[in-house]
């Protein structure tokens, strides 16, 4: 196991895992319509099955299954217990639907046995992602279809854009990622996706943009949502990371103009901000 690849899962397997389980209802929420859009570009037919990649809690796994129906199947898998253990939990009794705590990149997969792989913001963190996907392919039967969303570049989301920008002036900020690095926008160059997915041996590849509000916090008044969003942001994503272990005179400081900028953005029950995504279809051409 390379050290990215540990680190990942030690991560989801500790705080992150654990912060997204505790804020899992306010995060589907956010990233509903990006997940819905993928499932609509899917096309799924009742009775197909599929392999839901880096599945998290569950919540486009048990769409997918409604979809599919009785006479389908859905397959999860992620990398985190805590997050496999809530998908377990919230499945509704009798759906076509199982977990395993698994990465889909390297795991043993069934030969040609499904007809979609999908996945919602899950395949961006392969260290070798055309070795994962060609992997991934293996799974899936002749003329089997490819579907997930994946997030553009961090400049043009502003779940990181905003209050990064905020926080610039009271704390270093890290250096930029390397834009390959396993990482939430490692598939953010359209050009980048393509190849990984050409290497991979996949055909018919179609990277179309998907733009969309993101409900960032929620409250049942305006000053309410926004101070919702405030605590996200300091539970959930790189401005968590970057001020964990900050003094508190800062974190005030930090919560205070993280406030400001999303005090300036519209919403009355939440905080909408601007989502940049791709949505991403193939098709294994195997005979």
């Amino acid at each position: 196991m390379t050290e990215s690849k540990a680190y990942q899962v030690a991560d989801w397997n500790g705080r992150s895992g654990e912060q997204w389980v505790a804020n899992q209802a306010r995060l589907d929420a956010m990233l509903a319509a990006f997940g819905d859009a993928a499932i609509e570009a899917a096309a799924i037919g009742e009775g197909e099955r599929v392999l839901d990649v880096g599945c998290g809690a569950g919540a486009t796994s048990q769409a997918l299954a409604a979809r599919v129906g009785p006479r389908g199947q859905v397959l999860g898998v992620d990398i985190s217990a805590p997050l496999i253990d809530r998908a377990r939990a919230a499945a509704p009794a009798g759906a076509p639907l199982t977990f395993e705590l698994a990465d889909a990149g390297t795991a043993a997969l069934p030969t040609r046995a499904f007809d979609l792989l999908f996945s919602r913001f899950g395949v961006m963190f392969f260290d070798d992602p055309a070795a994962a996907f060609a992997h991934m392919r293996g799974a899936l039967k002749p003329g089997g279809r490819l579907a997930f969303v994946c997030w553009r570049g961090g400049a043009e989301n502003d779940w990181v854009r905003l209050p990064m920008a905020a926080v610039a002036d009271l704390t270093p900020l890290p250096p930029p990622p390397d834009p390959e690095a396993p990482g939430p926008f490692s598939f953010g160059d359209r050009g980048r996706v393509a190849r990984i997915l050409t290497d991979a041996g996949f055909a018919d590849i179609s990277i179309t943009p998907f733009d969309h509000p993101v409900p960032f916090g929620h409250g049942a008044t305006r000053e309410a949502a926004v101070d919702n969003a405030v605590d996200m942001a300091f539970q959930v994503g790189p401005l968590a990371r970057l001020l964990a272990e900050q003094p508190d005179e800062i974190r005030a400081r930090a919560a205070e103009a993280v406030r400001r900028a999303f005090a300036a953005k519209p919403g009355d029950h939440s905080v909408m901000i601007d989502g940049a995504a791709w949505i991403v279809t193939a098709r294994n051409p195997a005979g």
